[in-house]
């Protein structure tokens, strides 16, 4: 058959793309609401033992780490091999004690999402500030974003304002209305 190729064949030109999804040179800019403006940036982190609060100047003196991956966002484009900059989870949690297994990242602006704590630590997520050697844009969640590129992008939370953990998996703000609680872009968990 001439012509139409499907999304299947274009995975089979790129084993990069995970199943449903098509390569995006662009970088599209999805939003559930306006960019919010954040005159004055804090970052909090906490657990049921304590908590640790970061301004912009204590956050850019921690361990920074350059991270180079793939991004998948839910609405089915990926972008490959991009290049971000920030501080590891794993960091901003040091000394943080906790027995909970979730956790809930929380945005200026209001926006929520879920995620298992599994997928925050263990070098799989990083705060980040920086996008292709420059400061991440507003439109892309400047400041600063979380950033958990193994799972669809909704889950990177722009403009990232605390992240608190929590005992049970409570839904977030696009998991309340249907997306999936998880997000996994190679397992295809986009909607519950």
């Amino acid at each position: 058959m001439v012509g139409f190729t499907g999304f299947a064949s274009r995975r089979r030109v790129d084993p990069a793309l995970p199943p449903g999804q098509y390569l995006e040179r662009g970088f599209p800019v999805l939003s559930a609401g306006p960019t919010p403006n954040i005159k004055r940036w804090e970052l909090q982190v906490a657990t049921e033992n304590g908590a640790r609060s970061f301004s912009w100047d204590d956050f850019l003196a921690l361990p920074q780490e350059d991270v180079a991956t793939d991004i998948h966002c839910v609405t089915s484009w990926s972008k490959l091999g991009t290049h971000w900059k920030g501080v590891s989870l794993d960091t901003l949690f040091d000394g943080l004690e906790t027995s909970h297994e979730f956790a809930m990242a929380r945005s200026y602006g209001g926006y929520t999402t879920n995620l298992p704590l599994a997928d925050l630590l263990g070098g799989k997520a990083w705060i980040v500030h920086a996008f292709e050697g420059e400061p991440l844009a507003p439109d892309h969640g400047g400041p600063a974003r979380l950033f958990v590129p193994h799972l669809y992008f909704w889950k990177s939370a722009k403009w990232v304002q605390g992240i608190q953990t929590m005992p049970q998996n409570t839904p977030g703000f696009w998991e309340g209305l249907g997306y999936h609680a998880h997000g996994d872009p190679w397992k295809e968990e986009r909607y519950s």
